[in-house]
């Protein structure tokens, strides 16, 4: 699945962080991934927990951003949030009732 994630831009987090160069925070950018992943597959976060995430970039202002997400398995669900320059994070939810090898893609 791929679909547009859309942060305001005004949103407040980016305020304080930092000043004169607004940084989206990376657990800010995850709780709203979470929340887009959740809603686009009708799951509840509960029965899930972040085995993963890597943050390689930032999101500031303006940025528009897509989130794609595929379930390889039902134990587990990989993303990716790109912006025009690149990945800025990526990672893996796993199912809480997994067992390792099925969150691996195993």
């Amino acid at each position: 699945m791929i679909t547009e994630l859309k942060i305001a831009r005004d949103h407040g987090a980016y305020a304080g962080h930092f000043p004169g160069f607004p940084v989206l925070p990376g657990a800010v950018l995850l709780d709203e991934v979470l929340h887009e992943i959740a809603r686009a597959r009708n799951l509840d976060l509960l029965r899930w927990q972040v085995s993963s995430v890597k943050f390689l970039g930032i999101v500031q202002p303006g940025h528009s951003l897509t989130l794609e997400h595929d379930a390889p398995n039902g134990a587990s669900i990989r993303f990716a949030i790109r912006n025009t320059q690149g990945t800025v994070a990526s990672g893996l939810l796993s199912a809480l009732s997994a067992t390792p090898e099925e969150a691996d893609g195993a």
